[in-house]
Parts: structure tokens; C-alpha cells; sequence
């Protein structure tokens, strides 16, 4: 028989159990399954979020002003994913490194203009396509290479590299290859682009001495998670105005949406052509960032009298750069030896 204290201290011990359910433990467990559970599906979640950006256009609108935020953050995420030692090696390799900038700077614009040259399209879709291979790779190819179990080490040290010689070699391009004169200050610009790189990588090297590297490694996948979620504001932000011009122009879109379809794999194909000498996955890499170009860096750039069709180029060629790598992951997987879910770092 039980007696009355003993049962109140049951009561007692049932009621202060109740609360341990929702512990903020276990809250930040389900909440790293989310991020790893995002993280692991990546390529798809970046594929669904243009969709999202399409069909909701306030959406789109409403996070179109903190894209610039979200290209630190991205940065800092990818930072504290990839190898610094790596990056190091790459750094220390200048005659390697030096080649795959000169190629994405210098030399897949001027092939891609001779390219044009002969095709029949508007003029307008041709200094898109132009401008596009003058950019510097996006700074979201690291978080795309990683996922997709590429050498975002390379990838993020030719990026920056890439990113912070633009003033000084895409307004030279374009008014040498397309007459076009851009209006960019280029000690402002470098100053910018120089403040967002170092700001990001203190706050890596911040990040990385708190936290510890052996933590940080066993967070991999939570990262990735982080990585897609700040992408999938960029995904659903540049979908801003382009639904609109569907309605408006739908066969312009059209044409300009084939060409881009055309002009990121090809530009792909080609890098991947000019450094398959270096390895399967370093030449995968190059290939990623020869298609996938920064083309909003361009914008601040342009003319106020910038032809619509240029600027509307410029955001419909945003959707190959997040569905493509949902269609080819497993082309990636196969070619690399890997297994679903089988990113490497």
C-alpha cells in the first residue's frame, strides 16, 4: 500500500518531469536534423525555391533588399565548410590558379563572343550572354560544389579571386568586345568587394576559434543546411520582376530562358574541357564556375539606359544556375564514385 506522501512525491517527481519534453537540447537536435535533413537535399530545395520565387512574387520582392546580406552570410557558411589548408595549397600554386582566372576572366569571354558572332540572335541576348561570361563566378559556387561533393576549396579561392579582379578587367572587356562603357568606379567598387570578402573571412576565423575545428567538422551537415537556406533566399529574391515579364513578353522569355539553358552548360562543357588535366574533380569544379556567373555583381555597373532585355537576361539566367544542379547530381554522383547523400568536402 501506497502511502498519501509517498503519492504526493510521485506527483511531485511526474510534474517536474513534464517540461524536460520540450528542452532547449532537444530543440537544437530536431532543429540540426532539419538543417542536415535541407542539407542533404540541397540541389532539390535550391530547384523548388525558383518555383517558390515564381509563384509568389510579393516573396520575392520582400527579400530582394537583403540579397546583399545574404552574399556575407553564404560566404561566411561556405568559409567555415571547406578545408583552410587547401586553400592554402591553392594559393601557394599562383602558375594553376593564375590559369583558371585568366580563363574566367579573360578568355571564356572573348571565346564566347567569337562564338556569337555568326548566330543569329538579338543583340541585346548577345551582350548578355557576353557580359555573363565576363562575370566572376558567383560566390554561391562554393556552397553549390560542396554539395555536389566538388573542391569548393578551389572553387572558393578562384571566386574571391575572380570577384575581386572584376573592376579591373570586366569594363575593358566590354567596351573592347560589345562598345558597351560601364559606369563603375573602380577603387569603389574594389574597396566594396575587398570589405566583403575580409569581413567574411574574420568572421569565419572568428567562428572557427570558438566553436573549434573538430566541432565545427561535426556540424558538416548542419552547415550545408545553413548554406541552402541562405540560398534559397537568392533563389526566390532574382525570381523579383520575372514573373511579370512572363506575362508580358512570354515569347522573349522563352528564347531568352533556351538561351540561357544553352549558355551555362556549354560554358561548363568548355571549362571543363580546358582543365580535365588536372583531375576529374578539380576539372568538375572549374566547370561548375565557368557556368554559374555573377552576373547581379554586373548590375550596379550597367548603364540607366541598359536595354530591358539585358537586365531581364541577367535574372532569367539565375534559373539554370539552381535547377541545374538538382537535374545533374546524379550525373556528379556517377562521375565521382559517390553514392547518394555522398557529398565530399
Amino acid at each position: 500500500m501506497v502511502s498519501r506522501g509517498e503519492r504526493d512525491s510521485v506527483s511531485r517527481d511526474n510534474f517536474n518531469q513534464e517540461p524536460a519534453r520540450e528542452t532547449p537540447g532537444r530543440f537544437r537536435g530536431d532543429m540540426g536534423r532539419v538543417l542536415a535533413f535541407i542539407g542533404g537535399n540541397g540541389p532539390r530545395a535550391l530547384f523548388i525555391g525558383v518555383f517558390i520565387g515564381l509563384a509568389v512574387p510579393p516573396l520575392a520582392s520582400l527579400l530582394r533588399p537583403i540579397l546583399p546580406h545574404a552574399v556575407a552570410i553564404l560566404l561566411v557558411f561556405a568559409l567555415l565548410r571547406v578545408d583552410w589548408h587547401i586553400m592554402a595549397g591553392y594559393i601557394r600554386q599562383p602558375i594553376r590558379s593564375g590559369l583558371l582566372v585568366a580563363w574566367m576572366m579573360l578568355i571564356s569571354p572573348v571565346v564566347t563572343w567569337l562564338a556569337l558572332w555568326p548566330v543569329p540572335l538579338p543583340e541585346a541576348l548577345k551582350i548578355s550572354v557576353v557580359l555573363m561570361a565576363c562575370a566572376p563566378p558567383i560566390l554561391g559556387a562554393t556552397a553549390i560544389a560542396i554539395l555536389l561533393g566538388l573542391d569548393g576549396a578551389l572553387v572558393v579561392v578562384i571566386g574571391i579571386v575572380s570577384t575581386l579582379l572584376t573592376p579591373l578587367t570586366v569594363p575593358p572587356l566590354a567596351l573592347a568586345l560589345l562598345g558597351l562603357e560601364l559606369e563603375v568606379g573602380v577603387l569603389e567598387l574594389m574597396i566594396r568587394l575587398a570589405a566583403l570578402v575580409l569581413g567574411a573571412f574574420l568572421a569565419a576565423l572568428l567562428l572557427r576559434r570558438l566553436i573549434g575545428l573538430a566541432k565545427l567538422r561535426s556540424y558538416n551537415t548542419q552547415l550545408d543546411g545553413l548554406m541552402v537556406l541562405t540560398m534559397l533566399i537568392f533563389a526566390i529574391s532574382v525570381m523579383d520582376g520575372v514573373t511579370d515579364a512572363i506575362f508580358e513578353d512570354p515569347w522573349m522569355v522563352a528564347l531568352w530562358l533556351a538561351v540561357a539553358f544553352v549558355a551555362n552548360p556549354v560554358l561548363q562543357l568548355l571549362g571543363w574541357g580546358m582543365f580535365f588535366w588536372m583531375g576529374r574533380r578539380r576539372a568538375l569544379s572549374a566547370a561548375l564556375m565557368s557556368g554559374n556567373c555573377n552576373m547581379g555583381l554586373l548590375l550596379a555597373a550597367l548603364p540607366a539606359d541598359t536595354n530591358f532585355g539585358v537586365v531581364l537576361f541577367f535574372a532569367i539566367a539565375q534559373l539554370p544556375m539552381y535547377m541545374l544542379p538538382a537535374i545533374l547530381s546524379p550525373v556528379y554522383r556517377r562521375l565521382l564514385g559517390q553514392k547518394p547523400g555522398g557529398a565530399k568536402d
